[in-house]
């Protein structure tokens, strides 16, 4: 489908040829990064800083990686810890015909497989599709 919006989450820095066949067929993607790679004890005691930064410099790769003549926007609200919220914050304000889940093969990403994820996903329709790098 020529024209699609495409909703890219990502929490790996991704390069130019990992993606950019991946997306080819996008006009517009909006880039959101959740914080994922949090510790516990870093979510309990609110030191997230690391993790933010990490995840806005994944989106940033992203953005990069795409390199073809769609528009590209990095979600600056997102960077948040909880995945669900991000995506549901982005959908509201662009209307998705896929969502693309950017991961690394064998990378630890029970945040994906989390129920609140998952059903965030589903309420809105949204076909996902899960690449692993």
């Amino acid at each position: 489908m020529a024209g699609k919006k495409i909703l890219v989450v990502t929490t790996v820095k991704a390069d130019e040829s990992e993606v950019r066949n991946q997306l080819a067929d996008a006009e517009e993607i909006r880039i959101v990064a959740p914080a994922a790679k949090i510790s516990w004890l870093g979510w309990l005691t609110n030191d997230e800083g690391d993790a933010r930064g990490e995840a806005q410099q994944a989106a940033e790769r992203v953005a990069q990686a795409v390199g073809n003549d769609a528009r590209v926007q990095v979600d600056e609200t997102s960077q948040n810890t909880d995945a669900a919220q991000d995506v549901a914050d982005a959908l509201r304000s662009f209307p998705a015909d896929e969502i693309v889940v950017l991961t690394r093969s064998g990378e630890d990403s029970s945040w994906l497989e989390d129920d609140a994820v998952r059903a965030s996903f589903e309420a809105h329709g949204v076909p996902v599709r899960h690449l692993e790098l």
